[in-house]
């Protein structure tokens, strides 16, 4: 690799941008695994980011200019709201770091495209959330569909069904906003997922509609405020792979019935796939002639997010390509940009062609284990 990331050893430095609800999770995990070094944290909120620094042992905060002069900073995670992701991406790069972001990659895919030519151009590498299929759970199920369990894959179903989440979210405003909504929301875990286990996408059709013009905010301080609706909160999409299967999806934000399901349908079995915003669950098996879906062992990490910033991190010292790539997610804008466009029109999208095959990671990788 050349450009602008020195070639390093050992423990890969690395900040987070952004200390707001998702931090957490990944604070939790990033903090622990012994192959990467959290560094620094930046926050608009600069008290946020020092509490945050204090809660998880890490020794400094600030802006995101301050975090991005430090020079042991190697790769930068970046968790701030969608609409400030490319340019977070853009200074991080333009400061000689690698950056993972939280999905989507930009909000739209000219962005995008410009975060990967500029890191590319500066020899750094790219990398995006979500990363929920690198856990067991999807992990096992690529495993099983690429082993030929369900025979030729022929189409697949997907659903994510709820409420919304102004119920429990303090400040859901912006999962409403342009860049968000169920489809750009949601929609990045089950496509990703799918992706992975039929191949890229070709074209798609999708219709979109909206229950309600407003939201009221049901939890935290904001409780009983009311704010404007920007997207569909209802979508459904026809997707075409390039391999010759086929799916139907449903995004929606107005389900009173709670659905998180994806379903593989093969010449010879139907594989149920667990919920794929999670990094565990059931893995169960219908075949040809059979009464009863039978459970299949799922192996790999449930440890949860953070577990592509690792494998990222690890990528860097080895030279290996990393798995929830820029590219990837780029590939998941593109669908979600066509699927948006098709609502607006219903009628079929085309989606600019992708290649890549990802390859599942070894069953006994362990994030907890130290590599360099």
């Amino acid at each position: 690799m050349s450009g602008g990331a020195p070639v390093r050893t050992g423990p890969v430095g690395t900040a987070v941008v952004g200390a707001g609800n998702i931090s957490t999770q990944y604070l939790r995990n990033l903090t622990r695994f012994p192959d990467l070094k959290v560094l620094a944290i930046a926050d608009l909120d600069v008290d946020r980011a020092a509490a945050a620094a204090a809660e998880y042992g890490i020794p400094a905060s600030g802006s995101l200019a301050e975090i991005l002069a430090l020079p042991e900073v190697e790769l930068v995670v970046n968790l701030t709201i969608p609409a400030a992701h490319a340019d977070v991406a853009l200074a991080a790069v333009r400061a000689g770091k690698h950056v993972y972001g939280e999905k989507p990659l930009a909000l739209d895919p000219a962005a995008a495209r410009t975060v990967l030519t500029e890191a590319t151009a500066n020899g750094l590498r790219v990398g995006n959330a979500p990363d929920t299929f690198l856990g067991a759970g999807l992990q096992s199920a690529l495993r099983a569909v690429a082993s030929g369990q369900i025979g030729t894959p022929v189409a697949a179903t997907a659903a994510f069904q709820s409420p919304g989440p102004e119920s429990w979210h303090p400040s859901p405003e912006f999962l409403f906003a342009h860049g968000a909504g169920p489809l750009f929301d949601m929609g990045p875990y089950y496509l990703t997922a799918l992706i992975s286990l039929l191949g890229p996408v070709s074209a798609v059709a999708a219709t979109g509609h909206k229950a309600r013009e407003s939201r009221v905010i049901g939890s935290g301080p904001k409780a009983g405020t009311a704010f404007p609706v920007e997207v569909p909160t209802h979508v459904t999409a026809l997707l075409e792979f390039q391999d010759g299967a086929g799916a139907t999806t449903t995004f929606s934000f107005d389900s009173p019935l709670v659905r998180q399901s994806i379903e593989i349908t093969g010449t010879e079995a139907t594989l149920l796939v667990p919920d794929p915003n999670n990094f565990e669950g059931a893995l169960r098996l219908r075949r040809a002639g059979a009464k009863e879906a039978e459970d299949i062992p799922t192996t790999g990490t449930t440890v949860g997010r953070g577990i592509g910033v690792l494998d990222m991190a690890r990528a860097l010292r080895t030279g290996a390509a990393h798995r929830a790539s820029g590219e990837l997610a780029l590939h998941v804008l593109d669908v979600m940009t066509a699927i948006a466009a098709s609502a607006q029109g219903a009628a079929f999208q085309d989606v600019p062609a992708w290649t890549e095959k990802l390859e599942a990671l070894p069953e006994g990788w362990d994030p907890l284990e130290a590599t360099l």
